[in-house]
């Protein structure tokens, strides 16, 4: 077989994706950006004037027709929504950036072709999805919505009930069938062949369904995960998969399979209420001790380290970590700041909170701080996300100062949709060119940032990692690499603090790599600070 080699002009002395201090991810829709053309283009424009090599990779949310979800409801997998642009657009972004795609294969939209051609009984598409008996007891199954897992069609053979995992217009596939399993290898090899240098696997722990069992996890799930790894190291050894599985921590992690053998990546979803919290409880213990534990199980796989994206603030991922009281703070304070709860349904059929649905800038955010130290505490949460091993992903409306959307819930009746606002690129850059700016203030900070780290090879993923218990309202990290040292110090509370150098670092003398001020024997690490001392 011939290979595929992914190639980026902005890097040609790479073939194909590397985990190191140079990659960083953007996160964003293809049209968060709006302007007078196909959004793509506007995206491209955007990033090449504002952007530049300040992040090398795009992870470009669904830009396939769809019909619901905000594109997490496929219509058809192998075009480019023209609302959106085009594939000659995307491979235009791909010639001066790496790029994730999604790979939505757990299910497909009521609307696509493969399921109208189910419903009219074509025996292509007959093993395509799941259908079940509605009396089978399915009270075992993890349900990650408050919504029903069987939902009732009309089809040539009369009513039959599908497997609908999230929403009656998302039906869940059938990987049972060997016919559908090509299929969606075809579209994954495709992805590789326009520009796709990393692919996400969304909601994958839900993929195979065996009655009997919780059907989340299965270990055939993990075997599929496998055989796409092993599908696309034939066709180039550097396309990396991803897995997005908002599940408890030592659930998320069995993506990584042995390190060599499943997911490159997958999304460290307890980072982000982690954060939230020791901001929240002016503490670093919870933090610390979820630090300390990391088990990174080879030089092949790393975190994808994010705290915002186009989803909300998963609570399971800290179960077990943070008591009730402590998520019932968390659930007060986004509230409190204008955001809302998502639930899920238990086996014995309550409800419980799944997920904060709030801008992340809002997460942090106190009423009783002044807008300045808000914004010290945002930076200086994703300090501690760039800081810390793994890859940094970054949503746009974080970089970008967004704030929450309540006229997009109005609008749509979703809870999610509160960080998901559509810009219109006249005016965001109208306030990114106005320096006083609240977007402008976050913007520069944030950039400023990134660009220190891709210059360090400290923060590589493959550099070590130690923390530095100290007081419980900072949180020291210390990253070492084989020919630099570097210490992230971040302060967690609106008091100021009086750190001996020397007893955190071995040395008399430190730069701040942010500031460029030096210090000597002591520092006094001021309210929500943030220090990269070298």
């Amino acid at each position: 077989m011939k290979k595929i080699e992914v190639f980026n002009k902005n890097h040609p002395e790479k073939v194909g994706y590397r985990l190191d201090e140079k990659s960083a991810i953007l996160i964003t829709y293809p049209d968060s950006i709006v302007n007078r053309e196909a959004p793509l283009k506007t995206l491209k424009g955007f990033l090449s004037e504002y952007i530049g090599d300040a992040i090398n990779t795009i992870h470009i949310l669904p830009f396939f027709p769809y019909s619901s979800d905000d594109g997490f409801s496929v219509i058809d997998y192998k075009r480019v929504n023209p609302s959106v642009g085009t594939w000659e657009d995307v491979n235009r972004l791909s010639e001066e950036y790496y790029l994730m795609f999604d790979a939505v294969i757990n299910h497909i939209s009521a609307k696509s072709k493969w399921f109208r051609a189910f419903l009219d009984g074509s025996p292509r598409y007959r093993d395509y999805f799941i259908t079940e008996d509605p009396e089978t007891d399915l009270s075992g199954v993890t349900r990650p919505r408050a919504l029903p897992l069987l939902t009732e069609f009309e089809t040539s053979d009369g009513k039959q009930y599908l497997w609908t995992t999230f929403s009656e217009d998302q039906i869940d596939l059938n990987f049972k069938s060997a016919k559908l399993f090509l299929e969606i290898t075809d579209t994954l090899i495709f992805y590789v062949k326009n520009g796709a240098s990393l692919i996400r696997l969304d909601a994958i722990g839900y993929l195979w369904k065996e009655i009997g069992t919780k059907c989340i996890h299965h270990r055939l799930t993990h075997e599929i995960v496998k055989l796409f790894r092993d599908i696309l190291d034939a066709l180039n050894k550097t396309v990396l998969i991803v897995t997005e599985t908002n599940v408890p921590h030592h659930e998320n992690i069995s993506y990584f399979g042995n390190g060599h053998d499943e997911a490159h990546m997958v999304y460290n979803f307890s980072l982000p209420p982690l954060i939230m919290n020791a901001y929240l409880q002016r503490t670093s213990i919870h933090l610390e001790e979820w630090i300390q534990s990391l088990d990174y199980p080879s030089d092949d796989s790393t975190f994808f380290n994010f705290l915002a994206s186009h989803d909300g603030i998963g609570i399971m991922p800290v179960k077990g970590m943070l008591d009730q009281e402590e998520i019932n703070a968390l659930i007060e304070r986004t509230e409190n700041n204008g955001g809302q709860i998502s639930y899920k349904t238990n086996q014995d059929g309550t409800k419980s909170p799944y997920e904060l649905n709030i801008n992340y800038f809002d997460a942090l955010y106190n009423e009783s701080s002044s807008l300045k130290d808000n914004i010290l505490k945002f930076i200086g949460a994703y300090c501690i996300a760039f800081s810390l091993k793994g890859i940094p992903g970054l949503y746009i409306h974080s970089l970008l100062g967004s704030r929450n959307w309540y006229r997009g819930v109005e609008i749509t009746g979703q809870n999610r949709a509160i960080n998901r606002e559509k810009l219109q690129y006249d005016e965001l850059t109208t306030e990114l060119n106005d320096q006083a700016s609240f977007r402008s203030r976050i913007f520069r900070r944030m950039k400023a940032l990134l660009g220190i780290r891709k210059e360090h090879n400290a923060f590589s993923p493959l550099s070590e990692q130690r923390v530095i218990p100290y007081r419980k309202e900072l949180l020291i990290l210390e990253r070492c690499s084989d020919d630099e040292t570097i210490f992230c110090i971040v302060n967690l509370s609106s008091d100021e603090f009086q750190v001996n150098i020397e007893e955190i670092t071995g040395k008399s003398h430190v730069l701040d790599l942010i500031t460029r001020r030096k210090f000597e024997t002591t520092l006094t690490v001021l309210p929500y600070e943030y220090l990269w001392l070298q």
